[in-house]
C-alpha cells in the first residue's frame, strides 16, 4: 500500500493528500510532528528523506520526496486517461513551468504561513510582498484563461496537477496574513477546485466553495 509520511497542517502534504483523493487511491499515513517536536529534522526522519522535509511518499520500492514529484509520479502512474497529467508535449512544458512556480516563488505564501502559525523565524513582510507578486502573477495568468474560456492554469476542459500544486499555498495565504481580496480569479480558480469530485479539505481550507467580496 502507499504510504504517506504527512503533517496535517502541510500545505505540501496536502497537495498529496488531495492528489491521492482525486484519484481514489488508499493509502497509510505516517503522521510525522513537524512542530513542535520537529521530529522531520530527527536523525531517524532523515534516513528517509535526507533534506529533512515531507512530505515523502513510498510506494512498494519506490520512495520519493518533494511534493511536485509526488504528484507528477502518482498522475502518471495511477491516472489511466491522462487526464491530470497529459502527454502533450506543449502541455507537459506547461504544467513543469507551474510546477516550478509552485515549488519556488508561491511558496512565499507559505513561508508566511509558517512565520505566523508555527513561529518560523523568517522575515515575514519580505515574504508578504514576495507572495503578492507570486498571487498576482498567478491572478493575470487565471485571467488570461478566463478570456480564452478556460477554467484552469494549463489550457484544456480539465484539471491538472498544476492546479493541484498550487492550490494549498495560494487557498490559504490568508493565514499568513496575506489577502486574497484584491485576487478575484485566484478566488474564482479556488471555488472551481473546491467543486471537483473527490475534493477534500484541511484545516484553513473548509470543503464547501464559498462566495467572496473582490474588489474591481
Amino acid at each position: 500500500m502507499i504510504k504517506l509520511y504527512d503533517y496535517p497542517l502541510s500545505g505540501s502534504c496536502y497537495k498529496v493528500r488531495l492528489m491521492l483523493a482525486f484519484l481514489g487511491l488508499e493509502y497509510q499515513s505516517q503522521a510525522v510532528n513537524f512542530y513542535p517536536l520537529r521530529e522531520h529534522r530527527s536523525p531517524a526522519f532523515r534516513s528517509i528523506n535526507p533534506l529533512g522535509q515531507l512530505p515523502v511518499l513510498e510506494d512498494g520500492d519506490l520512495r520519493l520526496r518533494d511534493a511536485q514529484a509526488i504528484i507528477t509520479y502518482l498522475a502518471r502512474k495511477y491516472d489511466s486517461k491522462r487526464r491530470w497529467y497529459p502527454e502533450s508535449p506543449e502541455l507537459a512544458g506547461v504544467i513543469a513551468m507551474w510546477l516550478a512556480f509552485a515549488g519556488g516563488e508561491l511558496m512565499s505564501a507559505a513561508a508566511a504561513r509558517s512565520h505566523d502559525m508555527l513561529n518560523e523565524p523568517l522575515d515575514v513582510k519580505k515574504a508578504r510582498a514576495e507572495a503578492h507578486e507570486a498571487l498576482r502573477v498567478l491572478d493575470d495568468h487565471l485571467l488570461d484563461q478566463e478570456a480564452a474560456e478556460q477554467d484552469w492554469i494549463a489550457p484544456g476542459d480539465h484539471p491538472t496537477i498544476a492546479d493541484i500544486a498550487c492550490f494549498p499555498h495560494a487557498a490559504m495565504a490568508h493565514d499568513g496574513g496575506v489577502s486574497l481580496t484584491a485576487y478575484r480569479a485566484v478566488w474564482r480558480w479556488i471555488d472551481r477546485v473546491k467543486w471537483l469530485p473527490g475534493f477534500v479539505g484541511m484545516p484553513g481550507i473548509p470543503n464547501f466553495p464559498q462566495t467572496y467580496r473582490v474588489q474591481g
